[in-house]
């Protein structure tokens, strides 16, 4: 007899700076726990700052997290990532977290965080912004980013952008609600 199927889990990156304030941190654990509480799998570059707080919210909330790593080494990985994965390819690695998800969650953010958010954007992968970085073009605002308030937000329009949850139509850049 085989093993029943398991319906497929929704991947959500955070991404963020390793070197993140304490009102970040604070998000990005409410993120993670968002995460974990709706079953998700986070994925994220598994080092510290944004990357940190949001796997230990996530595993608060009983969720499993996955730390892509730009070294070899995998005992780099923050304290709470569950499966760390060294890739070697420094920033590069970035692309490899953009591709496992479902969507993504950006928290602030260096320039690392800019790069996922182009990524994922040109990959057709929904980004949801928590005080991240804003896009213009040709003087515009881009609407590709989508602007959540609050942590439980993000996680709730990142879930209805990749289909996987119900809920509200989401609020592109300069909307208010």
């Amino acid at each position: 007899m085989s093993a029943p199927l398991r319906r497929h889990r929704v991947y959500v990156a955070v991404v963020g700076g390793q070197t993140a304030t304490p009102r970040q941190r604070g998000a990005a654990r409410e993120v993670g726990r968002a995460v974990g509480e709706a079953g998700g799998v986070l994925v994220c570059g598994g080092l510290g700052g944004v990357m940190a707080a949001a796997c230990r919210g996530a595993r608060e909330a009983g969720g499993l997290t996955v730390g892509i790593l730009p070294g070899r080494q995998r005992d780099a990985a923050n304290a709470h990532v569950d499966v760390a994965i060294p890739t070697g390819l420094g920033e590069h690695r970035n692309a490899l977290v953009v591709a496992a998800a479902d969507a993504v969650v950006a928290v602030g953010g260096e320039y690392g965080t800019l790069t996922e958010i182009a990524l994922a954007l040109n990959a057709g992968t929904p980004v949801v912004g928590l005080g991240t970085w804003g896009l213009v073009r040709d003087g515009r605002a881009d609407t590709g980013v989508v602007v959540a308030d609050d942590p439980v937000e993000a996680v709730a329009l990142a879930l209805e952008l990749c289909g996987r949850a119900p809920g509200r139509r989401a609020r592109r850049p300069g909307e208010t609600r």
